[in-house]
């Protein structure tokens, strides 16, 4: 079904809409507060994504996404919530999570580290990190965060080349940063093993969606300008227990 009233999650409920349902969705003034900041320090991280840099791996021979990517592990315990960045690494998947790029070791350009040492970085990556423990129980949570934006200079832009999938990790956020001079992009969520879906827009900058990725299949439909060009920036942040993606697997 298409939902022109975004299903927003009351965030009391969060964890368990997560355990119920395989998703949530935020709205911006329920994420600073979820994060322990204002709007305005969440949007101190947002010049950033005016600096990403051209994604040379899309196999369709796009050129529309840029963006930057780096990894952190998150230890969190009753004494505290450690979040470390972790030595540059690549981005790995499966082909079978994704066909059209997995199997690929893809090295992207670092997320800036005047937007890691952001406070408003790190209190939202372990905020949200205390929410997978609190649907799954404490780990040491594996993260890896994207920052992405998708253009349509080409007239065209895919923010999921791969189609609807799942990412072979634990948990899922993907968070608008903004969007501007575009149609389309309409988030799609669907059991991944039912035929319950729901589709919607996100249209406020800092709306999140929380997805089990175990649950459920997700994907974003293309981007065409309205008039000249335009863009869709998110940042993608994924939960993995026990090791990244790829850990084992050689370069």
């Amino acid at each position: 079904m298409t939902t022109r009233e975004l299903p927003y999650t009351d965030p009391s409920q969060l964890a368990d809409t997560m355990r119920s349902e395989g998703y949530a969705l935020l709205r911006p003034q329920d994420v600073a507060r979820l994060a322990g900041c204002s709007l305005d320090e969440l949007q101190s991280l947002v010049p950033s994504w005016d600096r990403l840099e051209l994604d040379n791996y899309l196999k369709d021979g796009g050129r529309y996404r840029r963006r930057r990517h780096s990894c952190f592990i998150h230890e969190s315990d009753d004494g505290g919530h450690a979040l470390v960045q972790t030595p540059h690494r690549a981005h790995w998947q499966p082909v079978e999570y994704n066909a059209l790029h997995g199997g690929m070791h893809r090295l992207f350009e670092p997320i800036e580290p005047g937007t890691v040492a952001n406070p408003a970085w790190g209190r939202l990556l372990r905020s949200l990190g205390e929410v997978c423990s609190r649907v799954r129980g404490r780990q040491t949570w594996f993260v890896e965060a994207h920052q992405f934006r998708i253009d349509t200079a080409d007239g065209i832009g895919r923010p999921t080349p791969e189609g609807a999938h799942r990412d072979g990790v634990d948990f899922v956020a993907v968070i608008l940063i903004g969007r501007t001079g575009i149609k389309g992009g309409e988030t799609r969520v669907f059991e991944a093993e039912g035929p319950a879906g729901k589709r919607f827009t996100m249209l406020e900058p800092w709306t999140l969606l929380l997805l089990d990725d175990a649950a459920v299949i997700h994907e974003s439909t293309p981007i065409q300008p309205l008039d000249a060009h335009g863009h869709r920036d998110t940042l993608v942040l994924t939960w993995r227990a026990g090791s990244f993606q790829g850990a084992d697997v050689p370069a």
